[in-house]
């Protein structure tokens, strides 16, 4: 049976096929850039997943050439100043003063909405296509397995906005310390093939083999006992959280949120002047610098 009931919203896509929910990111011409409605959306399609009786596996995909790039700082459909529906006991952020106005929207939209999504009670996997940046990374990381394109690449570049990570920090357990502190120094983009080598993806296919081998393997998954799953995965995140990383993130977003009012009061504005054009031309010029480089 193949459910193509998409009416959560347009921006996100629901699909049901047999015992495996598969939810779509539908911004390809803003190369799902997460606003806000994107993210209040996506969380209505994980509850459907999770409500769903029959549904074993989720799979999170992107529509179109990249995966995610990031979080929308610049599109036509930016909607940081609007308020939506809260999914927790945070207050409305709209008409707060200063560094609360940012702080409380990411506690919701951020930091609170993928923590939970990194809990469902059900096994997830990410199909990864093309570029997988900042935001983006943030959504991979909270499924138990990523399946990637072979041309597919992995970056966080906003220390360059002077702020140390994006809001779900999970760097130094999805790569080592070394690799993590590489990784952001440098701001530069890992291909699929050395993501793979540090732990980071379980499969690297060609492209035109991303979509059969993510849902051969959500459907073997789907085949064990949907209770067993869900205490293999809580043991899983409960020996994550043991080996610190939910105290980390509570940290590093304290430092992320200081960074932008650091920038508020240094340049009047929170992402250090960087608007989603001036971050892609920025991370292009990076990753030209960085092949001439290993040219040289």
């Amino acid at each position: 049976m193949t459910d193509n009931n998409n009416d959560i919203q347009d921006v996100v896509l629901y699909e049901k096929r047999d015992d495996v929910a598969i939810v779509t990111m539908n911004r390809p011409e803003y190369n799902n850039a997460q606003n806000s409605q994107m993210t209040y959306a996506l969380d209505a399609a994980f509850k459907r997943a999770c409500d769903d009786d029959e549904v074993k596996v989720i799979v999170l995909a992107g529509s179109g050439k990249h995966f995610s790039a990031g979080h929308d700082i610049g599109t036509p459909g930016r909607d940081v100043d609007k308020t939506f529906e809260r999914t927790s006991l945070w207050y409305d952020h709209t008409n707060k003063p200063g560094g609360e106005f940012l702080y409380a929207r990411e506690q919701e939209v951020y930091l609170g909405m993928c923590r939970r999504w990194r809990d469902m009670p059900k096994p997830t996997i990410a199909m990864v296509q093309g570029a997988c940046i900042a935001g983006g990374l943030m959504l991979a990381w909270v499924c138990d397995m990523i399946v990637a394109s072979d041309d597919s690449f992995y970056q966080d570049p906003v220390v360059r906005m002077g702020i140390p990570g994006v809001e779900y920090f999970a760097h130094v357990h999805e790569l080592n310390p070394r690799i993590a502190k590489e990784f952001l120094f440098l701001g530069e983009r890992m291909p699929a093939e050395r993501a793979y080598q540090m732990g980071m993806l379980n499969r690297v296919v060609a492209r035109d083999a991303l979509e059969q081998e993510t849902m051969s393997i959500a459907g073997r998954i789907a085949k064990m006992p949907r209770l067993g799953l869900q205490l293999t995965k809580q043991a899983c995140n409960n020996a994550e959280d043991l080996m610190g990383k939910r105290s980390t993130m509570e940290m590093v977003f304290g430092l992320h949120h200081f960074a932008h009012v650091h920038n508020e009061n240094v340049s009047g504005d929170k992402l250090g002047g960087y608007d989603g054009k001036a971050m892609a031309q920025a991370n292009k010029a990076a990753a030209a610098d960085s092949k001439s480089g290993s040219e040289a």
